[in-house]
């Protein structure tokens, strides 16, 4: 059922909505000074997430959203990723962006969509926006598929554009429909989804179409790993979330993902992304369960060591290195962390080898071949 029952046509003289206001990540507003606070570890805040707010919060009801429509409480109250998304006027966002911009620079601004009918011609609004104030910053759109179709795809481009984001998260068709679709009594359809993505990639040119994929919402690491390589085959990139239970949404009692089986599957994605790992050199059991990687030992020893394939998957700035780092976006402050929002240091390399229980899974190391 619907939080707000005033029709969308009177809720601009009632409510702070968009386009005239967005939401922004806490972290994003400690970057542009909005804020106080201070980042962990210097930590920087790379890209400036932007939510689009409506005050029925989001149509769609995804199990594990904080902005699902079923969610309990009114929208302004409720968090998306577990963290409060401050609301300010768009244009002092985008004020507070080109002020930045001329003071060191901005890696990347992300405009993200939520589900309802205003949202595509909103979208297009909130990027002109940024893009007059700033115009040298480069924006992504992180877009619900749901709301487009392949002509507004073609104009999001137009409007200078650079990346696209699709929220596909679930890993397999039976995932999604349970978690997204109709089984969740949500708008998404997977077809659509891939038609939105496949189209996105045609336009915009190889790894500048992105899917975001959430681990432990009830995929196996078979399906993660076989959409790794089919989005790998057509030059998609994958960025990997991992779920975190939101109070009051359906999933609220799951639990995550045990912390080894994440790091295995960040380990093996970098593997397939990075080293060609082929397909025929991991090996599951009838659940589905990664059990066994035949590659050589001095590969994987090197990927754990430069800690790369644990750090956030995100998009890059204008000299191709991450922006987006997500402080927190898929983790509690005072948890371990689970994607690093800077390159680990050596201590955490140990504490991600103590995380990975290598002995355990990955048993069927090669050796490298002497020469």
């Amino acid at each position: 059922m619907a939080k707000v029952t005033i029709p969308s046509y009177m809720q601009e003289e009632v409510y702070q909505i968009s386009p005239d206001y967005v939401r922004i990540s806490m972290a994003a507003a400690i970057e542009l000074g909005l804020k106080k606070g201070q980042m962990f570890r210097g930590c920087s805040c790379g890209c400036i997430n932007l939510l689009q707010n409506y005050p029925e919060g989001c149509w769609a009801n995804c199990t594990y959203c904080g902005l699902a429509r079923e969610r309990p409480g009114v929208p302004e109250e409720n968090t998306f990723i577990r963290v409060n998304w401050p609301l300010y006027p768009t244009d002092l966002v985008a004020e507070k962006i080109a002020e930045k911009e001329a003071n060191g620079g901005v890696g990347r601004v992300c405009i993200s969509q939520v589900q309802d009918h205003r949202a595509y011609d909103d979208l297009i609004d909130m990027i002109g926006r940024v893009h007059r104030a700033a115009p040298e910053v480069p924006i992504s759109a992180l877009v619900s598929a749901t709301t487009l179709d392949e002509d507004k795809v073609a104009h999001i481009k137009t409007t200078g554009v650079d990346i696209v984001g699709v929220g596909l998260d679930a890993a397999s068709e039976k995932v999604f429909y349970n978690n997204r679709g109709k089984g969740a009594k949500s708008p998404h359809d997977w077809d659509h989804h891939w038609r939105i993505i496949r189209a996105a990639r045609k336009l915009f040119g190889p790894m500048n179409v992105n899917c975001h994929i959430i681990v432990g919402l009830g995929e196996t690491d078979q399906e993660l790993v076989d959409l790794f390589y089919q989005l790998k085959s057509e030059q998609i990139a994958a960025y990997l979330f991992s779920f975190n239970p939101e109070p009051g949404t359906e999933m609220q009692h799951v639990p995550r993902a045990p912390i080894e089986r994440w790091r295995r599957i960040q380990l093996v994605k970098y593997l397939i992304e990075e080293k060609d790992l082929p397909r025929e050199a991991l090996e599951f059991n009838e659940s589905g369960d990664l059990i066994g990687i035949d590659a050589p030992e001095m590969t994987v020893e090197v990927a754990i060591d430069s800690g790369l394939p644990f750090m956030t998957n995100g998009c890059p700035d204008r000299e191709g290195n991450l922006a987006c780092n997500r402080p927190y976006g898929s983790y509690r402050p005072g948890e371990e962390f689970r994607d690093y929002p800077f390159r680990p240091e050596p201590q955490d390399i140990v504490t991600i080898r103590r995380e990975l229980r290598l002995e355990e899974v990955f048993h069927k190391l090669s050796q490298p071949a002497v020469s």
